[in-house]
């Protein structure tokens, strides 16, 4: 399905924490979450410069597309004006393309960011409608959702994905996939749960190697032409296995490091994307 619908391209972008800790919403996966007690760092928006410099090393390792991700659910009109012009530099000067990550904004936020060169919004759904309430109780699900269609009507790409691994069923992976489907999302991130201690999900198990593989392959089958991204948790979840994700219909990957959890090094990254794509090459 991989072959037929994206042929042999695999895509690597990286994100950078513009913006971190003191999140008034209750996500128990999260570090960042006021509601509890970690160790994650807590500053205000970063200043465009250092977005940039951010931006630069992504370029040099390889990335094809940089985000801005912040905590919170809403930003400040002079946030959204500082990241506009990191995003317009972003896509002037470094040459990448640009994507963000800033909550649920409004359509005069959005307006203002499509004027500045963004291309991509994410905003993740994080799993399925049934099981939502299980895991954020500040804001609804329909919250996620409006966000999605508010991005898509603007004329945005979006990636929008979740967590696998937050004690969600394999059917609320069914139907979130089938969800994103429906909603007509351009990439679908997909994250495995890394335990953060303090969270009330810090003692949860991560799950195993062969379902993160599985649940990777049933998100292609029902997405088909859609860009599948393994990010956050691939590390832990699947150590020597990561290669497994592109035999199973992954096509993009994020390199360079997440949020609040480090990542591989981006040479052990490169090296195992070469090795996938002489694989495939072979064929």
């Amino acid at each position: 399905v991989r072959e037929k619908h994206i042929g042999d391209r695999i895509d690597l972008c990286s994100i950078v924490n513009a913006k971190s800790g003191a999140c008034s919403e209750d996500c128990k996966f999260c570090a960042q979450s006021s509601h509890y007690s970690t160790d994650v760092s807590t500053f205000s928006l970063k200043d465009s410069h250092a977005i940039i410099e951010e931006a630069k090393i992504a370029k040099k390792n390889g990335a094809k597309r940089f985000g801005i991700v912040t905590s919170g659910n809403k930003l400040t009109k002079e946030e959204i004006r500082q990241i506009a012009k990191a995003v317009r530099s972003i896509l002037e000067d470094v040459g990448l393309i640009p994507c963000a990550s800033l909550g649920a904004l409004d359509e005069e936020s959005f307006q203002a960011l499509k004027d500045a060169g963004l291309a991509r919004y994410h905003h993740n759904v994080e799993t399925s409608q049934n099981y939502y309430s299980q895991i954020v109780s500040t804001h609804d699900y329909s919250e996620r959702i409006n966000t999605v269609k508010l991005a898509k009507k603007m004329g945005f790409e979006v990636c929008s994905g979740g967590i696998i691994g937050i004690g969600e069923s394999w059917q609320d992976r069914i139907d979130m996939a089938l969800l994103l489907k429906e909603l007509d999302v351009d990439s679908v991130p997909i994250n495995f749960l890394v335990p953060i201690k303090g969270t009330p999900l810090g003692n949860l198990k991560s799950i195993d190697p062969e379902s993160a593989i599985r649940t990777v392959a049933i998100f292609r089958l029902i997405l088909e032409e859609k860009s599948i991204k393994v990010a956050a948790g691939r590390e832990s979840v699947l150590k020597d296995h990561q290669h497994m994700i592109f035999k199973a219909g992954a096509n993009s990957m994020m390199i360079g490091g997440y949020l609040t959890v480090r990542g591989r090094s981006v040479e052990e990254d490169l090296a195992l994307i070469s090795e996938v794509k002489r694989t495939w090459k072979k064929k």
